[in-house]
C-alpha cells in the first residue's frame, strides 16, 4: 500500500479520474455458500451495535477486533463476546491478518477514511459509520475506491433501511404529493455530547489500556484530557468530528436524497455564528440549491438545513396549518399537491390532512441494514447505502460545514472538478494535512 501526501492526493483526486459519481461498477463477492470473515475496528459505542448487528447473520464469522481502548466497555466487551477473534489496538496491524473478507469501521469520524481506504486497497468490503468521512476529498476518494476495486460497501445510516424512510420515498415516487417545490430539514435538539468553547488547558494521565496516539491517528498531537475527547465527546471538536450537521445530516437528509434522487448542490450559503479553529458552532442554517430531477417541480430545488437547540423552520415557512406540530428532527417536502413531513424515525405524515384522510399509505417493509451488507458481500442481494450513494450524500453534508466557515457567502460548487468555483479559501477546507506516518492510502 502506497500513501498519499496531501499534495499528491489533491493532484490525483482532481486530475486522475475522481469523477462524480461513479455508478454501476462490477462487484467482487465472497461465495454465497461460504461464511464471511469480518473484522471490526472501533467496537465501543456505535461500533458495538454495528459489530453485534452484523454478527447476527449466521453467515458471518467475527475473526478480528480492534479498539484503542482495551477496557471492559470497549475491546474487553467485544473479546468476551467473540473470544476466538484475534485482538488488536492498532488497525494497521489488524489489516496484516490474513483471511479477512470485510471490515466494519466504527471509529470517530476522523479515522473513517484512513481505515476504510486501507482496507479497500487490500480488497476488503467495508461497512463504515456515518458520516462516511471527515473531509469532502476523503468522501470522494472512498466513493471512487469502492468503484475501482468492485467492493460491497455500506454507510452506517441504518434508518435508510427503516420502513419510515422507505415509505416516504415510495410516496414521493408514486406522485402522491406531486412534484416537490422546496424542502426544509432540521435537527432542533441539543447535542448529546458536551460542548466546549475552546480547547481546555493542561493534560491528564492517560488511563491504563487506552492507546492515545492510536486514537489521535491522522490528527495533530494534543494532550489527553479526561472526558473531553475519548470516548464520547469528540463530535464537538473539528479535528475529530463533524458537529451536528455531520452527526445528523446523513440520517435526516438521507430520505430527501432518496425521495428526490439528488446528487450534488450547485450553490450553498450558510448562516452561523463565528467559528474558531477548535470546535463547531452550536447552530447552523445551510441553504442548498440542487439541480432539478424527475421528482422536482422545476429545474432547480432549494433544500434548507437547520440545526441547533430549538432551531427549526416555522409552520408558516413550510406551509403547514397552525395546529400542525413539527417533530424535533425531520424534513418537510412541499409538493404541488400536498406536503410530506418525514420525522426522524417515525411514520411520514401527509398534509393537508383532510385531503388525505382516506388515502391508504403503502406498507413498505424495513430491510436489515447490517445483514443485507453481509449478504451482499456473499453475492446475495445488495447494499442500498453503498458508497456510490452515500459518498455524494456525505459530500453534501460536509460542504455545509465548509459553508459555515463563511457565513452569508454564496459558494458555487463544481462537483465534477471537485472545487468551489468562486472561493479559494473554501477550497482549502476540502481536505486537511495528515500527521506523518498516518497519511491516506492510495487506492
Amino acid at each position: 500500500m502506497t500513501q498519499f501526501s496531501r499534495r499528491s492526493f489533491l493532484k490525483t483526486s482532481v486530475a486522475a479520474g475522481m469523477a462524480f459519481p461513479l455508478m454501476g461498477h462490477s462487484v467482487v463477492r465472497a461465495a454465497a455458500n461460504s461464511k464471511l470473515n469480518v473484522a471490526a475496528v472501533g467496537v465501543g459505542g456505535k461500533g458495538w451495535s454495528d459489530l453485534t448487528s452484523v454478527a447476527a447473520s449466521p453467515y458471518v464469522n467475527i475473526v478480528a477486533l480492534c479498539d484503542i481502548d482495551e477496557t471492559k466497555d470497549h475491546l474487553g466487551r467485544a473479546v468476551e463476546k467473540f473470544p476466538d477473534a484475534k485482538q488488536y489496538t492498532d488497525w494497521r496491524k489488524l489489516l496484516e491478518q490474513s483471511g479477512i473478507d470485510a471490515v466494519i469501521v466504527g471509529t470517530p469520524d476522523h479515522m473513517h477514511a484512513p481505515i476504510s481506504l486501507a482496507a479497500m486497497a487490500l480488497g476488503k468490503h467495508v461497512y463504515c459509520e456515518k458520516p462516511l468521512s471527515h473531509t469532502v476529498f476523503e468522501a470522494r476518494a472512498m466513493t471512487n475506491a469502492a468503484a475501482k476495486k468492485g467492493l460491497v460497501t455500506q454507510m452506517g445510516n441504518q434508518i435508510h433501511s427503516h420502513t419510515a424512510y422507505r415509505t416516504a420515498a415510495q410516496l414521493v415516487h408514486d406522485g402522491v404529493i406531486g412534484k416537490v417545490k422546496e424542502v426544509h430539514s432540521w435537527q432542533s435538539g441539543s447535542p448529546s455530547w458536551r460542548q466546549w468553547a475552546d480547547r481546555p488547558e493542561g493534560t491528564d494521565p492517560i488511563p491504563e489500556g487506552v492507546h492515545w496516539d492510536n486514537w489521535l491517528g491522522v490528527s495533530p498531537e494534543r494532550p489527553f484530557k479526561k472526558g473531553v475527547y475519548h470516548a464520547f465527546n469528540w463530535r464537538n471538536w473539528k479535528d475529530f468530528g463533524t458537529g451536528q450537521l455531520g452527526d445528523f445530516g446523513c440520517h435526516i437528509l438521507d430520505p430527501v436524497f432518496t425521495c428526490l434522487k439528488l446528487t450534488a448542490p450547485t450553490t450553498l450559503v450558510a448562516q452561523a455564528p463565528a467559528i474558531n479553529n477548535e470546535v463547531w458552532q452550536d447552530r447552523t442554517t445551510v441553504e442548498y440549491l440542487f439541480p432539478g430531477t424527475e421528482y422536482t417541480a422545476g429545474p432547480e430545488i432549494k433544500v434548507t438545513w437547520y440545526d441547533g437547540a430549538g432551531v427549526k423552520p416555522s409552520l408558516e415557512v413550510v406551509g403547514l396549518p397552525a395546529d400542525a406540530k413539527l417533530p424535533a428532527a425531520g424534513s418537510v417536502l412541499i409538493g404541488e399537491k400536498g406536503s410530506l413531513v418525514i420525522p426522524h424515525v417515525a411514520a411520514p405524515q401527509l398534509y393537508p390532512q383532510e385531503k388525505f384522510v382516506e388515502f391508504k399509505v403503502p406498507e413498505v417493509a424495513s430491510l436489515n441494514h447490517y445483514t443485507d451488507w453481509a449478504d451482499a458481500c456473499r453475492g446475495e442481494g445488495k447494499a442500498t447505502s453503498n458508497f456510490s450513494y452515500s459518498g455524494p450524500l456525505t459530500e453534501t453534508i460536509l460542504l455545509g460545514n465548509i459553508a459555515a466557515h463563511f457565513p452569508g457567502e454564496k459558494l458555487r460548487w463544481d462537483a465534477k472538478a471537485l472545487k468551489f468555483a468562486n472561493s479559494e479559501a473554501a477550497n482549502q477546507k476540502l481536505t486537511k494535512p495528515y500527521r506523518k506516518g498516518w497519511e491516506l492510502t492510495k487506492v
